[in-house]
C-alpha cells in the first residue's frame, strides 16, 4: 500500500480511529486505576500500554463490514460491546482478582444469587468508563459524517494492521517474559502482556483445547500420571492410623474464612474466641492454604474430595460434572458409612445436584430441608446459627457411621449482618468490606461454637472426628491498603499477599489428648490421603496430589492454582522467590528446584480433569 492509499484511509475514516484511540486510551486507565496493574520495568509499562491497540483496531474494523451510515452507528456499537466486556471483568476483578473466563460466563445459573454482591462491586464512579461513548455519540450528531462507498483494501488493511500490532506486541512479550503462552493460569500476567480483549480469545482458544482432550484421550495417557503419584505417596504416621476408625466425621466448610483472624482482637475483643480456643483441643495447622480458583467453594470441595487440583478457569463442578471420579465420599460409601452434604442453599448452585451423584453422595439435605424465612435469615440465605440448629435432626436420622459436609454461609461477601448478631465491633479502615467482614466472621465462630453444645446436649460430640477448614479467602488483594492497617504493615507484598491465603484446619477429635500445633505447609489438596488414614483406609494409593499431614514422611509443599507455591523455606509468586521466614526477596535459583514440580503438578491434575482419564485407571475402584 503506498502513503496516498494510507492518507486515504485516515482521512475517510477519523470517526473510526476517534473511536479506537479513545478505547485504547480507557482501556489503559482501566488497567491502572482499576485493575491496578503494576510494572516492574519500563519494557513492561510500554506492553501494557500498547496491548489494547491491536483489538481496538480489529473490534472497531469491524464496522467496515458494513455500509453507508450504518458503519459509523456500528462503531458506537461496537465501542459499547467492548466496553461491556471491560467494566464485566472490573466487576468481577473487585471481589475475585481475577479476569473472567468463558466458563464463568457461561455460568449463568449462578446469576440470581449473586445480585447482591453484584450491587456492592458498583461504584457511581463506574459512569466515567461510558465517557467515550459520550464523546462518539455527540462528535456523530454535531459533525456531519459522510456515508462513505466501500473501497477494496479497507478490510484486509486494517485486519493486517491489527495483526501487525499485534505481533509486534506478542514478541516483544515473548522477549520480557519467555514462554508467556504455557502460563494460561496466570491471567493477570496474559492481560498485562497481551491485553483484556486478546486474552479472551487466547482464553477461548485454551477452553476449545481443554474440551478436546478428552475426545482424544486414551488410557495410555494416564500411565506417567499415575507413576507421578505413586512416587510422592507417603504412609500414615502409625500412631494415628484408625484413630477415629468408625466415628462419625463431620466437615465444617468456614465460607471465606482466613487465618488472619484467628487470634485477633478489635477493641480487646477477639474475632475467634471458641476458634482460638479450639486449637488447645485439635490438631491445628498454621500453615494451611485453601488452592481454589475461580470454583471458590465448589473448588474447595472438588479439591478436599478428589485430591486433585480444580481448573484455573471455571470450575470442575461445572464443566466436568459427568466425569469418572475416585472421590473420597464414594470410597467412604464403600467402607460402610453414610455420606451426606448439609448446606441451606438452592440445590442446582455450583451445580451440585448434578455433581454430588458423581463424587458418590448418597444424600444432599439442600434449602427444601430448612425452614427459611425472613426473621432466620439475611444475605446468601439461612443464618449459620439456624443452619446449625435445624441440621441436628438431619444428622439424627442419618444411619452411622456417617461422613456429612456442613457449608456455612453468613460470612460471605458482601457480609451483611443483623444489628442482634453483631458481637464485636466493625473496624475502622478505608474499606468496608474488611470492616464488616471481622463481625461476620464473629457470627459465624459464636454459630459453630452453639453448634458443638448443641452435639454434646444430643450425645451425638463423643462419637465423631470434626474437621473444620476455610474454604477460600473472603478479602481479596484490592483491600491490601486497608489490610496492611489492620496487621500493622507498612504494604502488603507479593509475598504477603500469598500468606494471607493460609486459611485455618483443625483436626478435632473429643478425648484426644496429644494435640498441637502443626507448621507443616499443607493444602486442602491433603485432606483426602488424611482422612482415609484417620479412619484407618491404609491404601490411598490412588491418583492423587495431595499426601497425608500427618505423615513424618511427607514433603512440606504446596501449590496454589495461580502457580505460586510455599515450601517450609521459600515462597514463590509472580516469577520471584522468597524467603519465608522473612519475606525477602532472595535469587530465583533458590526456588528453582520445586518450580518445575509444581507446573508438572498443575499440568497432570489438568490431564486428568480435561482427559477424564479416571474412566481408564480400573484399579482406582478396586
Amino acid at each position: 500500500m503506498n502513503y496516498a492509499k494510507l492518507q486515504l484511509l485516515i482521512n475517510r475514516f477519523k470517526f473510526m480511529w476517534l473511536a479506537v484511540f479513545l478505547l485504547w486510551m480507557k482501556t489503559y486507565l482501566v488497567y491502572k486505576l482499576g485493575f491496578k496493574i503494576s510494572s516492574d520495568n519500563l519494557l513492561q509499562e510500554f506492553l501494557l500500554f500498547i496491548n489494547p491497540l491491536s483489538s481496538a483496531v480489529l473490534i472497531l474494523g469491524c464496522s467496515l463490514f458494513f455500509k453507508d451510515r450504518l458503519k459509523n452507528i456500528l462503531v458506537i456499537i461496537l465501542s459499547l460491546l467492548a466496553t461491556s466486556i471491560l467494566y464485566a471483568n472490573l466487576v468481577y476483578y473487585r471481589f475475585f482478582s481475577d479476569f473472567l473466563t468463558w466458563p464463568v460466563l457461561f455460568q449463568t445459573s449462578q446469576a440470581k444469587e449473586l445480585n447482591g454482591s453484584v450491587f456492592e462491586l458498583i461504584s457511581f464512579i463506574d459512569i466515567l468508563i461510558l465517557l467515550d461513548i459520550v464523546i462518539l455519540v455527540v462528535y456523530y450528531f454535531k459533525n456531519r459524517i459522510p456515508n462513505l462507498s466501500y473501497i477494496k483494501f479497507e478490510k484486509s488493511f486494517i485486519f493486517g494492521l491489527s495483526v501487525i500490532f499485534f505481533v509486534t506486541n506478542l514478541l516483544i512479550a515473548q522477549i520480557e517474559r519467555p514462554q508467556l503462552l504455557t502460563r494460561a493460569f496466570d491471567r493477570e500476567m496474559l492481560v498485562k502482556y497481551i491485553g483484556t480483549f486478546n486474552y479472551h480469545i487466547y482464553d477461548a482458544y485454551i477452553q476449545s483445547m481443554a474440551n478436546t482432550q478428552r475426545v482424544f484421550a486414551s488410557g495410555s495417557d494416564i500411565n506417567e500420571i499415575k507413576h507421578y503419584t505413586m512416587s510422592k505417596y507417603v504412609g500414615p504416621e502409625e500412631s494415628l492410623l484408625g484413630l477415629a476408625k468408625d466415628k462419625n466425621v463431620i466437615l465444617i466448610s468456614l465460607e471465606s474464612l482466613q487465618s488472619f483472624v484467628i487470634n485477633k482482637k478489635v477493641n480487646g475483643e477477639e474475632i475467634t474466641p471458641f476458634l482460638n480456643r479450639l486449637i488447645d483441643e485439635s490438631y491445628y495447622f498454621d500453615n494451611f492454604y485453601h488452592q481454589t480458583s475461580q470454583g471458590k467453594t465448589s473448588d474447595s470441595e472438588f479439591l478436599i474430595n478428589n485430591s486433585l487440583y480444580g481448573k484455573d478457569g471455571g470450575a470442575v463442578f461445572f464443566m466436568n460434572s459427568g466425569n469418572e471420579f475416585n472421590a473420597l465420599p464414594e470410597i467412604l460409601s464403600n467402607e460402610g458409612y453414610y455420606t451426606s452434604v448439609m448446606h441451606a442453599n438452592n440445590k442446582s448452585f455450583w451445580n451440585r445436584d448434578i455433581m454430588y451423584p458423581s463424587l458418590g453422595y448418597n444424600e444432599f439435605f439442600d434449602i427444601a430441608s430448612y425452614d427459611v424465612n425472613e426473621d432466620n435469615s439475611i444475605g446468601w440465605g439461612l443464618k449459620d446459627a439456624e443452619f446449625f440448629l435445624q441440621s441436628i435432626d438431619h444428622l439424627k436420622s442419618q444411619p452411622e457411621p456417617y461422613y456429612t459436609k456442613f457449608i456455612t454461609i453468613t460470612n460471605h461477601f458482601p457480609f451483611e449482618l443483623s444489628e442482634e448478631d453483631r458481637f464485636i465491633d466493625e473496624l475502622e479502615t478505608n474499606s468496608g468490606t474488611l470492616n464488616r467482614y471481622v463481625t461476620t466472621v464473629r457470627y459465624m465462630d459464636y454459630a459453630v461454637e452453639t453448634f458443638f453444645n448443641q452435639l454434646k446436649e444430643e450425645g451425638l460430640y463423643k462419637d465423631s472426628i470434626f474437621i473444620l477448614y476455610g474454604d477460600h479467602y473472603g478479602i481479596s488483594e484490592l483491600h491490601n491498603k486497608a489490610m496492611a492497617i489492620f496487621l500493622e504493615k507498612e504494604e502488603i507484598t507479593p509475598f504477603d499477599h500469598v500468606q494471607l491465603q493460609r486459611v485455618p484446619l483443625y483436626v478435632h477429635i473429643p478425648g484426644h489428648q496429644n494435640n498441637q500445633v502443626l507448621q507443616t505447609v499443607g493444602g486442602q489438596i491433603d485432606l483426602k490421603p488424611t482422612i482415609m488414614h484417620l479412619l484407618g483406609i491404609k491404601d490411598t494409593k490412588d491418583i492423587q496430589f495431595g499426601t497425608d499431614l500427618f505423615s513424618p514422611e511427607r514433603d512440606s509443599f504446596v501449590v496454589l492454582r495461580d502457580g505460586s507455591f510455599i515450601t517450609d523455606s521459600h515462597v514463590y509468586t509472580s516469577d520471584k522467590c522468597y524467603r519465608k521466614s522473612s519475606g525477602i526477596e532472595i535469587p530465583t535459583r533458590f526456588c528453582e528446584p520445586y518450580i518445575e514440580k509444581a507446573k508438572l503438578e498443575l499440568q497432570y491434575s489438568d490431564k486428568v480433569i480435561n482427559g477424564d482419564l479416571l474412566r481408564f485407571d480400573i484399579n482406582s475402584k478396586d
